[in-house]
């Protein structure tokens, strides 16, 4: 992998990740921008000891482009994009409209391909892995700037899920507080570590690896499972079966192997609902340990909010009011539906 820094108009940071070592990364960004303004908050709710990012500035950022207009697109016949060269094989940039900016943080956009009509399930191995080393690598980078907590590796696929580009991308969050979700799961881990002296991450991936019923795909070095209590209709968790506390700690081992797993979970994914039927909308949400917390289990949580075909998961009352969820779909059927749709 070759990395190349650069910056674009407005003084952002721009980062390209190629496979080749030979790759030049030179175009320079002829955009006449003004530097980015931002009125990133974090506030805490004094209830809940949650925080909110109140972020206003966000309400004129890109909102469904036409494809000839898209901002994560390579630059090309005199149009002018976020991504100065030609094509790319992986691009990472600070986000124009972040949520979190300066002591609030930071984010950053991930653009797995220079294809605007591909999705990262049409990613070969070799592409794949190069975006897992892109997110492994901004981990370690973001670890090192001041005040930042835990960092986020995400993507949104699918307008049912509030996507507003098209173009194959997902984004980085590096907070500066331990997110709520976060300090739940640590909270119930230092429960079962005092209950039983054992680490409850471990515990769990023996449990379902010991049941079988909701596993939905292993490796030699990964194993995909649907939880137990599963939240949402159709949902994947998949850990590296040697604990690491985040992208950082994986070994090669686990490296190699996670394009193979991921992406016939993606491609899995895409077939849940039959011949026919339009991409399945997605979360791809990196769960990695905040620092300081080495018992922590990097795993990755993969969701979609379509119950079947034609229909949609909303969160209503339960849900949103008191954060109780109510699945329509049994963990154990949406595990076997996801066996039944595995690649020939």
């Amino acid at each position: 992998m070759k990395k190349t820094s650069t910056r674009l108009a407005d003084g952002r940071e721009l980062l390209y990740y190629d496979s080749r070592d030979d790759a030049v990364r030179d175009a320079a960004d002829p955009r006449p921008l003004e530097p980015v303004a931002t009125t990133s908050q974090i506030r805490r709710d004094p209830l809940l000891g949650d925080f909110v990012a109140i972020a206003s500035h966000r309400q004129a950022r890109t909102y469904h482009p036409p494809a000839d207009e898209c901002p994560l697109c390579p630059s090309r016949d005199g149009r002018h994009s976020e991504i100065p060269a030609a094509a790319y094989d992986v691009a990472v940039f600070e986000n124009r409209f972040p949520s979190l900016a300066g002591d609030a943080g930071r984010c950053e956009v991930v653009c797995f391909t220079s294809d605007h009509d591909a999705s990262f399930a049409d990613l070969n191995e070799e592409q794949a892995g190069l975006v897992l080393e892109a997110w492994t690598d901004r981990t370690a980078e973001l670890a090192e700037l001041p005040g930042v907590r835990q960092v986020f590796c995400f993507e949104n696929r699918g307008a049912e899920i509030g996507v507003t580009l098209g173009h194959p991308h997902g984004q980085i969050y590096a907070y500066p507080f331990v997110t709520p979700r976060t300090e739940l799961m640590l909270r119930s881990a230092a429960t079962h570590l005092a209950e039983t002296g054992r680490n409850l991450f471990d515990d769990v991936v023996e449990r379902e690896r010991a049941e079988g019923m909701r596993v939905v795909l292993e490796g030699e070095h990964w194993v995909a499972f649907v939880p137990y209590a599963a939240h949402w209709p159709y949902e994947v968790h998949l850990y590296p079966k040697r604990r690491a506390a985040d992208l950082r700690g994986l070994d090669d081992d686990a490296r190699t192997e996670f394009p193979q797993i991921y992406l016939e979970l993606l491609r899995r994914f895409d077939r849940i609902f039959g011949p026919g039927e339009p991409p399945t909308p997605y979360i791809s949400a990196w769960h990695q340990a905040p620092f300081g917390a080495p018992d922590f289990a990097l795993h990755l949580e993969l969701f979609t909010i379509r119950r079947t075909s034609g229909k949609l998961k909303f969160l209503a009352g339960s849900e949103s009011g008191m954060n109780v969820f109510i699945n329509d779909v049994p963990p154990e059927t949406a595990a076997a539906r996801l066996r039944e749709v595995a690649s020939e």
